[in-house]
C-alpha cells in the first residue's frame, strides 16, 4: 500500500518496552513519536501488515476450488491441533502500545482520536479474524509485560470479544476523519463502515445457525447493525459499480487495472512498478509448479445463471453438455472468472487463443480474474494490478443478505443491490423484484435447509461476484455448510475417451483423454491426459467419473470428512502447553 513501506521505520520504537526508564541513544524518544502527527501517522502506517495484502490466494481452500492437494484440515483423521497454527499476538501488542500511548495533548484532541480510530479499526478486524478461526479467545486491551497474569488467564467468552469489536469498530466509524482517500491505499470511515457490516453480517448468521453457542436471541441484532453500516457506505460513501467497458468487461477491470477502480474500490494493496512493488498473480495462477494449479469446479460453475436470468440447471442436458456449449450465453461474469471462448492472450506482442491449459488446470476451469493477460507476467512476482480488499460489491451483498435474514428486504432494496450487480454481469431478467421460485439445484445440491429463495438467490450471488476473494470458506462456517468441502473435485464433461476436443471453437484442438497407451501418432498441438486407473503402479488422482467418460474427476480418492469441531480451529498444542488455562476447543 502507499505508505506502508515506511512502517519499517519504526522498528527502533516498536521495541521499546514501556518499562524501560531510559531510551536507548539509537531509537527515537515516545514523545517524538506520539507527540506529533507526522509521529501519529508513520506509526499507523505499521498496522497495515496485519491486511492480506498483495495476496489473491485467498480461497486456498474452499469447496469451489479444486487445487494440486488436498488440505490436511480436511482429510479424514489428518489435523492435529499439532498442526494448527495462528495464535499469534505480535500485532495486536503493537496496536495496544499505540491506543495506552496515544494521549499526548501536544496533539489536538480530534487529531488524535482520528488515530485512535484507525487503531481500534485493526483491532476490530485483529480480532475478527480471531473468532472466525477460533471461536473464543482472550480480550486483551492493553499492551502487556511478559510477567502480566493475563498472559496465563483463560479465554474470554464470544459475547464479551464480539461486544468489544463492536465497541472498537463503532469508535473507528465515529472518529476516522477521512471520508475518501483518492489512492485507496488508507483506511477511511466507509471502509471502517464496510469492515463493520462485514464483522455483523458474519457474526449475525454464525449465532442464527449456530443453536448449540446459545446465541440465537442476540442474531438480529448484529444482522441490524451489518445492515445500517452498509446503508451507511451507500447513502454516503459516495461509491458505485463499475461499469465502464459493459458487462463483459468491467467486471474483470476491477482485478486487473494497475491503479485501483476508485469508484468501487474501498481498499487496495497498490502496486507501483517504479519502487518494485509487484504481486504474484499470473504467477500463481498460471504456473504448474509455483501456484497451487487451482481451478473452480463444475458443481459451482453450474450456479452462474444465463443471461436471461434462468438457473442453467433448468436444462435437463446440463450434465452432459460439452464445454463449449455450457459456457454461452452465462452470466458474463463467467468468461471474466474462467477461460473461455474467445479468451486470447498476448505472446511477443501477439494475441493468440487461449483455452484451458491442462498443463494446469485439473477441471477445465482455469481461473483468469486476477491475472493480466499478457504472458511476460506469468514467470515471476511481476504483476502490476492492484489487489482489492474491501469494495463496494461486498458491500451491497452485506447490506442484501442482512435485510434478508431479517425479513425486511424490498423489491427497492433487491434492485439496488443484486439487481445492480446481476445487470453487470450482462442478466436481464429478474433484476427489479425479488424472486419468489427456489432453485431446485441451489437448493438441493447447496444449502438443503434454506427454503427462502431470496436468501438462496443471495447466497449464489455472494459466490459468484466475490470468488476467489477469500470471502467463501468463512460463509461455509457462519452458514453452518462446512459439509460442501466434501464435494468431489469435478470437472467439464468428457464424452469418449482418445477424442480431441476444442474447447474455444477457434477450429484448433486442444485437449483428449486417454487410458493406457498414449495414442501415436499424436494430434498435433493437442495435450494428453492420462485418465487411467493407475499410473506407473499408483493410483491415478485425474480420472472420469463414468471410467470411459462423463465428468472429469480429481483427487477423489483422497478421503475428506467435515465434522462439527471444524467449525473452529483447535488451539495450537504448543500454545495450549504454555498456558493449559486456554482449554482446547471442543472435539480437538
Amino acid at each position: 500500500m502507499k505508505k506502508q513501506y515506511l512502517w519499517f521505520l519504526l522498528l527502533g520504537l516498536l521495541f521499546v518496552r514501556c518499562d524501560l526508564e531510559e531510551t536507548p541513544v539509537s531509537t527515537a524518544s515516545k514523545s517524538s513519536v506520539f507527540g506529533s502527527q507526522q509521529g501519529l501517522d508513520l506509526y499507523a502506517n505499521s498496522f497495515y501488515s496485519i491486511l492480506p495484502g498483495k495476496s489473491t490466494n485467498r480461497d486456498a481452500m474452499t469447496d469451489y476450488m479444486a487445487v494440486k492437494s488436498v488440505n490436511s484440515f480436511i482429510q479424514a483423521g489428518a489435523f492435529a491441533p499439532t498442526l494448527s497454527s495462528g495464535w499469534s499476538w505480535t500485532d495486536l501488542r503493537n496496536i495496544n502500545y499505540f491506543i495506552a500511548n496515544c494521549n499526548d495533548p501536544m496533539v489536538p484532541a480530534d487529531v488524535r482520536k482520528n488515530y485512535l480510530g484507525i487503531a481500534k479499526f485493526f483491532r476490530a478486524y485483529f480480532y475478527f479474524e480471531k473468532v472466525k478461526r477460533f471461536g473464543d479467545v482472550p480480550w486483551i486491551g492493553k499492551p502487556l509485560d511478559v510477567n502480566d497474569p493475563i498472559l496465563n488467564g483463560p479465554r474470554d467468552s464470544r459475547t464479551l470479544v464480539m461486544d468489544s469489536i463492536l465497541v472498537d469498530i463503532d469508535y473507528a466509524c465515529a472518529n476516522i476523519k477521512a471520508t475518501s482517500e483518492p489512492t485507496r491505499s488508507l483506511v477511511t470511515k466507509y471502509v471502517a463502515y464496510a469492515l463493520k457490516s462485514r464483522i455483523c453480517l458474519f457474526e449475525g448468521t454464525f449465532r442464527k445457525y449456530h443453536p448449540e453457542l446459545n446465541l440465537q436471541s442476540s442474531a438480529n441484532t448484529f444482522l441490524n447493525h451489518a445492515s445500517v453500516a452498509a446503508k451507511e457506505v451507500m447513502d454516503k460513501g459516495g461509491y458505485s459499480i463499475y461499469t465502464t467497458g459493459g458487462p463483459g468487461k468491467s467486471y474483470r477491470t476491477v482485478f486487473t487495472n494497475p491503479l485501483p477502480i476508485a469508484s468501487e474500490v474501498m481498499l487496495a494493496a497498490v502496486c507501483d512498478l517504479t519502487l518494485s512493488v509487484l504481486n504474484d498473480a499470473n504467477w500463481y495462477w498460471t504456473s504448474g509448479t509455483y501456484g497451487d494449479k487451482a481451478s473452480l469446479t463444475r458443481t459451482f460453475v453450474n450456479t452462474y445463471l444465463n443471461v436471461d436470468g434462468t438457473p442453467f440447471t433448468s436444462n435437463p442436458a446440463y450434465t452432459t453438455m460439452l464445454f463449449k456449449d455450457e459456457v454461452k450465453n452465462r452470466d458474463l461474469r463467467l468468461k471474466q472468472t474462467i477461460r473461455l471462448g474467445d479468451y486470447k492472450r498476448l505472446s511477443g506482442g501477439s494475441l493468440v487463443p487461449a483455452p484451458p491449459l491442462f498443463s494446469y488446470t485439473f477441471t477445465g476451469y482455469q481461473p483468469i480474474k486476477w491475472t493480466l493477460d499478457d504472458m511476460y507476467y506469468d514467470t515471476r512476482d511481476l504483476n502490476i494490478n492492484s489487489i482489492s480488499m474491501f469494495r463496494y460489491g461486498e458491500v451491497l451483498l452485506n447490506y442484501a443478505e442482512a435485510n434478508a435474514e431479517l425479513g425486511t428486504l424490498s423489491d427497492a432494496d433487491w434492485a439496488k443491490t443484486i439487481g445492480v450487480l446481476r445487470t453487470r454481469g450482462g442478466i436481464t431478467a429478474g433484476l427489479t423484484t425479488k424472486p419468489t421460485l427456489v432453485d431446485n439445484y441451489l437448493k438441493t445440491v447447496y444449502f438443503p435447509n434454506i427454503t427462502d429463495p431470496t436468501i438462496l438467490e443471495i447466497r449464489r450471488e455472494r459466490g459468484i461476484e466475490l470468488c476467489m476473494e477469500g470471502f467463501r470458506f468463512a460463509d461455509l462456517l457462519r452458514w453452518k455448510r462446512g459439509e460442501l468441502m466434501n464435494q468431489e473435485w469435478n470437472g467439464f464433461y468428457v464424452p469418449a475417451l482418445v477424442t480431441p476436443m476444442d474447447l474455444n471453437e477457434d477450429g484448433i484442438l486442444d485437449v483428449a483423454f486417454y487410458q493406457g497407451a498414449k495414442p501415436s501418432p499424436a494430434v498435433s498441438g493437442v495435450t494428453y491426459v492420462d485418465v487411467s486407473a493407475t499410473v506407473s503402479g499408483k493410483a491415478n488422482t485425474q480420472l472420469l467419473k463414468n471410467g470411459t467418460s462423463g465428468e472429469l474427476t480429481w483427487m477423489n480418492n483422497i478421503s475428506r470428512k467435515w465434522e462439527d469441531k471444524m467449525y473452529f480451529y483447535p488451539i495450537p498444542q504448543t500454545d495450549l502447553l504454555a498456558n493449559p488455562n486456554l482449554k482446547q476447543n471442543p472435539g480437538w
